[in-house]
């Protein structure tokens, strides 16, 4: 099917021809022939990766804008995901209908409004933020025509399934008015397509067609051998590779990039992820010519920081093994050398990458070769083998549309190849099944939340509630209707408990519960953190307190046992609550990082002390940032001041990484916390100081320079203070 025999309109059509667009893929078409375009039909695809989703997307946004004023709401299960989606979709500014469009963003957390959000015609959110939006009844989500979840199987993931899986339940019953908006799910393959296409009375389409045919394979014993092979095919192997090298994920990557290609290597640990491209790499440099090289070595420099202070083991570590045409990726990267190291391997610099599993599930970065040297992985529950699922997630990363005529992917087998064969490349991913009456933290969210929403006029009955989660996937697939009245009791139960609700029979929040609504954490944990406030121990400082009872909370991860007995006893006198305990199977090394970020240690010295990479600093300082604001509100709420002007101390020393006397230098945009040091040792303790020294002086300082000096001087001089 061409482009232009689309039913768009002339505006559209020009618009997919300049992106170079002119004919639709096989699935894509099968889109437009089941009625893409009607309004009233909303559909559930499944096809696999790089077979076309985001155009599919794109085609209906593309009509939807032309015939409707009503919002497209654009749904990602990650933040980077929806940078990327975001980049994409900002093309439609160009397009010249009647009106202008805008394309708009959100990923912060539920406390965050964007007012950019209310005048966007296509929105592109995390999934949590939506949920955020439409538990607060935010006036632009009455005005949505189109919602587009993509990665939509994650419904069944323990940890984000929920969230999603009350977005798409408000939406099927009507949250959203009379007409609920049209729904399109966006998908690899999903076992059980069926029972989630009718749940959502979607139109579903499946294909297996891919624009790079997919060829999967097993290695072993010096052979690679498909499905389709009875025997060990010796005629598969080139016997060069029994001589690459002695591990065979290396090997195997090798020859991709000996035969002018890019390999990309699943390794199930960070530690895994970096030994191997650093190994690899020592080889990899040997097939690359003079200007690849230097070409390498400017990427090399770019990865290192301008700061020393900010330079970290890993990233010394990877500006080196890029130098040689080799890459890791992962959590512990900040997102600067994330984003250096995707767009160099997409511009072909970067032969060969190692990765750890999540890459698989988040930004698009193709290879000819996938390599997956182990179906082994460190979960919560230990050592575990990885899904069908996640399996084929990573096998969708092979096949370049635009290079490559076939893509390989190959698992390393460690025992027989033909159980491998028979259970991962033969195998269905596992059907999906719904988590939202599986997780009594979730439950327990969800359920205040619809009660809070429902009763702002007369309160909601239990039947009424009953009747809600009957229609989410949940209750779809629920065989016994007594388990899901028991599993919803217990919860209210609960929630009653904790004085979040009031009613026997029928029932609307609490002042309090709407106060812990409004967070969005689980109402367990506002009521526990409710006691602690009203056992804090007063005439002191709690800033380690703070720090350990929010490192213990259930939403704060990742925990990790560590020995800090000599910080406890220096800090055992902060206490926040007189029953606080700091012992070693409750104080994690996230309390220990937490501890020295906000002393301004540096990233270099957190590196070489903790071994606590960049990356991991963001996360936990993002997330104890969030907990911080509910500790603060919870606090708030019980009229407890002193801890509110504490916390709200604590919260900058979070969010910039300092100690509280370097906060007033801080604030003032330009001056990081390196900055903030220099200007303290300086002498320069306070604006008044920065307002009353010389510019030339001001300038000399340390890492401060004539441009910053200037900002510092305008802004001081601008400000009321």
């Amino acid at each position: 099917m061409k482009v232009s025999d689309l039913d768009l309109d002339s505006q559209s059509i020009n618009f997919l021809h300049s992106e170079g667009l002119s004919e639709l893929y096989p699935p894509q078409a099968e889109c437009i022939e089941k009625g893409l375009f009607d309004d009233k039909k909303s559909f559930l695809i499944s096809i696999p990766t790089a077979s076309g989703k985001t155009l599919i997307a794109m085609l209906a946004i593309l009509s939807h804008i032309s015939k409707h004023k009503t919002k497209v709401v654009y749904l990602s299960p990650l933040r980077a995901l929806a940078s990327e989606k975001f980049e994409e979709f900002k093309k439609l500014e160009k397009l010249g209908l009647d009106r202008k469009i805008k394309v708009a963003i959100s990923t912060g957390d539920s406390n965050s409004s964007d007012n950019k959000l209310d005048d966007a015609d296509v929105i592109i959110l995390t999934n949590e933020t939506m949920d955020a939006n439409m538990a607060f009844e935010r006036d632009w989500i009455y005005e949505i025509g189109l919602v587009i979840s993509d990665e939509i199987h994650l419904i069944g993931d323990s940890t984000r399934g929920p969230t999603l899986e009350m977005i798409l339940t408000r939406l099927v019953t009507g949250f959203l008015g009379k007409t609920p908006p049209k729904i399109i799910g966006l998908s690899a393959t999903i076992s059980n397509s069926n029972e989630l296409a009718e749940w959502l009375k979607c139109e579903l389409v499946e294909s297996e067609w891919r624009p790079v045919p997919l060829v999967e394979a097993v290695y072993s014993n010096h052979t690679i051998m498909t499905s389709q092979d009875s025997e060990y095919s010796e005629g598969n192997l080139n016997e060069k590779r029994e001589s690459r090298h002695t591990k065979p994920a290396i090997g195997l990557g090798l020859e991709t990039i000996e035969n002018g290609d890019q390999c990309l290597i699943f390794t199930m640990t960070r530690k895994s992820s970096v030994a191997t491209a650093t190994e690899a790499g020592i080889n990899v440099v040997k097939t690359l010519v003079e200007n690849q090289k230097k070409e390498l070595q400017k990427i090399s420099k770019k990865i290192l920081p301008k700061d020393n202070e900010d330079e970290t083991k890993l990233i010394k570590k990877l500006a080196d093994t890029v130098k040689n045409g080799a890459a890791f990726h992962h959590a512990g990267l900040d997102q600067r050398c994330r984003t250096i190291i995707e767009t160099e391997f997409r511009n072909g610099h970067i032969k060969l990458l190692t990765s750890t599993p999540t890459l698989a599930a988040g930004v698009n970065l193709p290879a000819r070769r996938v390599v997956i040297p182990s179906v082994m992985r460190y979960t919560q529950n230990g050592l575990d083998k990885i899904s069908i699922l996640e399996y084929k997630q990573m096998c969708g990363r092979a096949g370049r549309p635009q290079y490559d005529n076939e893509g390989e992917s190959i698992l390393i087998a460690k025992g027989s190849p033909y159980d491998f064969i028979e259970h991962y490349i033969d195998g269905e991913p596992e059907p999906l099944e719904s988590q939202i009456l599986e997780e009594d933290s979730s439950l327990r969210i969800h359920l205040l939340s619809l009660i809070k929403t429902s009763s702002v006029f007369d309160p909601i009955s239990k039947e009424k509630i009953s009747k809600f989660f009957s229609h989410t996937f949940g209750g779809y697939q629920i065989d016994d209707d007594d388990n899901l009245e028991e599993k919803i009791s217990k919860q209210l139960k609960k929630l009653k408990e904790y004085d979040m609700i009031i009613g026997e029979d029928s029932f609307k929040p609490t002042k309090f519960g709407e106060k812990v609504f409004w967070l969005r954490i689980d109402p367990k944990t506002a009521f526990e953190i409710t006691g602690y406030i009203e056992n804090y121990v007063q005439g002191a400082k709690h800033t380690f307190g703070v720090l350990h009872m929010i490192t213990n909370l259930p939403e704060f991860y990742p925990q990790i046992p560590y020995d800090i007995n000599e910080i406890i006893i220096k800090n055992e006198h902060e206490k926040l609550y007189t029953e606080q305990k700091f012992q070693d199977d409750n104080c994690f090394k996230s309390l220990l990082i937490l501890h020295h970020w906000i002393d301004a240690m540096t990233f270099s010295d957190m590196s070489n002390n903790f071994d606590a990479e960049p990356g991991d600093i963001f996360y936990m300082q993002q997330n104890a940032g969030q907990l911080a604001y509910a500790v603060r509100e919870i606090a708030r709420y019980w009229k407890n001041q002193i801890l509110v002007d504490e916390l709200d101390i604590i919260r900058k020393r979070i969010r910039y990484g300092v100690p509280e006397k370097y906060l007033e230098l801080v604030e003032i945009k330009n001056v990081g916390r390196v900055r903030a040091k220099n200007l303290y040792h300086a002498g320069l303790r306070t604006r008044q100081s920065l307002k009353d020294v010389s510019l030339e002086n001001l300038s000399k300082i340390d890492k401060i320079g004539v441009t910053i000096a200037k900002s510092i001087k305008s802004q001081l001089e601008n400000s009321k203070k």
